[in-house]
Parts: structure tokens; sequence; C-alpha cells
């Protein structure tokens, strides 16, 4: 006689999960690339099989009950258990080459990012890298999805972000202003005074180090004129190359624009440091090309 064992629809449980992580059906239905209809349906088959109401509306927000509460903390432990699965497997010795799906947030220099990645392919084992740029939070969907096996950031996974992942510091490193040469005649006085009245480029008020430069320039009363906020660190270079402007450089990238782009060295941003990070759904790093990221970024920063 067969034992009848009740199943459960992972799929359903997916579902769940991604909503409540999100705490937004839409949400939820842009991670998944389904249809709220789709979603909803599945969802509420979910409920009847498990005999409970799993989820209800807080304001705009869909929140779990109390059972749903429970059914959640089983579905982060599966789910997590499910990208343990996949890193076990990515080490396994075969002659194919090892993936590592990377997602660069658009904020990093991709000179930075270039040099960490470095270390995965001088690895023995042959990898396949693929490199995905976007948002934070989008690429922390993606983690959370398993589309990412890694997120190189300049700033770490909040808990607010309610996301399972974890935060690895990868390196701090000073930020340097430079400027063309041309540009860098034009200043009078001694820096950072000299900084008044000129041109400056910066990255975007959403940027985790934008918030330390204001702070810095404030602190020594100087007052530049802000002609450009750029996402999209290479474009900010490239109007700095063009002398638009003088623009702040990790420390570590300084003698690289020096040579490529011709840029000088004006002074730095006292005690402001660059942070940068690697976000990963293990606590404990397995994957050997991520881990490969961790050793070459002990190489490159000097913290």
């Amino acid at each position: 006689m067969a034992l009848h064992i009740p199943r459960l629809n992972y799929q359903h449980l997916l579902y769940f999960w991604a909503v409540v992580r999100t705490g937004s059906l839409r949400q939820a239905c842009e991670e998944l690339n389904l249809s709220a209809p789709t979603v909803s349906a599945q969802l509420r088959t979910f409920e009847e099989r498990i005999g409970e109401k799993l989820l209800m509306k807080s304001g705009r927000t869909l929140v779990p009950t109390e059972i749903g509460r429970l059914v959640f903390t089983y579905a982060e432990e599966i789910f997590g258990l499910g990208s343990d699965l996949l890193s076990a497997l990515a080490q396994r010795p075969t002659h194919r080459p090892m993936r590592l799906a990377v997602g660069v947030d658009d904020v990093v220099p991709k000179e930075i990012v270039q040099r960490l990645l470095e270390g995965v392919l001088a690895l023995k084992h042959p990898v396949q890298l693929v490199c995905r740029e976007g948002t934070l939070p989008h690429l922390l969907a993606g983690l959370q999805v398993h589309e990412l096996d890694v997120v190189i950031s300049d700033a770490p996974a909040t808990p607010s972000q309610n996301l399972r992942s974890y935060n690895h510091l990868l390196g701090t490193c000073s930020e340097s202003w430079m400027a063309t040469p041309a540009l860098a005649k034009r200043l009078s006085g001694t820096f950072p005074k000299s900084l008044n009245g000129i041109p400056m480029l910066l990255p975007t008020d959403d940027t985790a180090i934008r918030g330390s430069l204001d702070q810095w320039l404030e602190k020594q009363n100087v007052r530049p004129i802000i002609i450009g906020e750029f996402e999209d660190y290479a474009l900010l270079r490239e109007f700095a190359r063009h002398g638009r402007g003088i623009a702040p450089v990790p420390e570590v990238l300084a003698e690289q624009f020096r040579k490529d782009s011709g840029l000088v060295t004006l002074g730095t941003a006292g005690k402001v440091r660059a942070e940068f990070y690697a976000i990963s759904m293990e606590r404990k790093l397995k994957h050997p090309a991520v881990v490969a990221i961790l050793e070459q970024a002990a190489r490159l920063f000097d913290n």
C-alpha cells in the first residue's frame, strides 16, 4: 500500500515568497516576469491548499498573516538551500567553463569592476562571465531568484530592502579630485579653497559616496558650480576628460586616469572613503569565482 504524502507546490511558494519580500504584488510580478492576474490566481490556489489566509493588506503594502509569517520563514530556508545547491553544483569538477553571473551597480566605476574580475579570469578552471548592469534594487531582485551569483556595489544591501542577502566588504579607498591640466591652471589659491566657483562633476545624490563628498565640501566651506550629476561613472569620466569640470576619482584609479585621460590630481577629499561590496546569498562564500573576487580585492585596495 502506497504511503500518501501531501505535496507542496513550490511554484506557489515562490510566488508567495516574492510578494512578501517585495511587499507588493506589482513588484513581485515584475521580478517574476508574470502578470498580476496569474500570480493572484496562484496565490489564491495556494491559500486554498494550505487552508489558511496567508496575506493581508496594510495600507498599500501586502504583509503576511501570522500563518503567512510561518510559511515565509520556511520559504526563506527552502530557497536558501536551493541557492546552496546551485553553488555546490557550480563547484563540481567539469570540463565545461564555470559560469559566473555578476550584477554590477551602475554607479561603480567599470575600471574597478574590470580589475576585480581579472582575478576570476586568472583561475585555472575556465570561467564564462556574464555581467549585467542596473540599479542596486533591480540587481538584488535578480540575486534573490538566482539569476545572479553576486552583485558588486558601492553600498551594502540594507535590512529595509527585506532581502535575504549578505554583504562582503571588498575594500575602501580615498577620493582624489582630478581635472585636466588646462582646468587646473584656472584654480587660484590653496587647495581646497581653490575649488570655489570651479565647475564640478559629481555622482548623483542617490549614490553612497555623494553624501560624504557633499559633507566634505560643506565642511571646507567650498562652493563649486555643479554642472553635472551622473549615475554612470564612465560618462562622468568622459566629461572630466574633456575639461568640463573637476571630478572625484577613487584613489586606486588615479594613476590610470593620469595615464589614460591626462588628468592631474588637485588634492584628496580628506577622510572620505569610497566603499565597495560584494553582495551574495551566501554568508560564507563557496563559489570559487566569487572567492577569487575577494582575493583580488585584497590586492587592489589599501585598507
